[in-house]
């Protein structure tokens, strides 16, 4: 069973840093690219991040990016989402996510998610 257990969120003030983790389990971890997505008060969840299975291809959306990086240890099956310079507007509740696909079938899961909270 494909479990994603996130951690690391919690309230910072603006201009704050927080690492977000994600530890996963029940598939072969270093197979499959993963993501993070956040989904903030009355709006849609929104891809933030995602990186290759390897860990060498990376890439963050226009509104995060020089401040957020995401990186994987595929020997401890976690992948991370580091995120400095944090704004008000990046409140939301974080998610790591898998797609992988079975004999062409997609399977996704979610993790639990994180609450991450960016407030004076």
């Amino acid at each position: 069973e494909v479990q994603l257990v996130e951690s690391g969120g919690g309230m910072v003030q603006p201009g704050g840093s927080l690492r977000l983790s994600c530890a996963a389990s029940g598939f072969i971890f270093s197979s499959y690219a993963m993501s993070w997505h956040r989904q903030a008060p009355g709006k849609e969840r929104e891809l933030v991040a995602v990186i290759s299975s390897a860990g060498g291809s990376t890439s963050v959306v226009h509104s995060v990016k020089g401040r957020f990086t995401i990186s994987r240890d595929n020997a401890k099956n976690t992948v991370y989402l580091q995120m400095n310079s944090l704004k008000p507007e990046d409140t939301a509740v974080y998610y790591c996510y898998l797609e992988r696909r079975v004999a062409g079938t997609p399977f996704r899961s979610w993790g639990q998610g994180t609450q991450v909270t960016v407030s004076s």
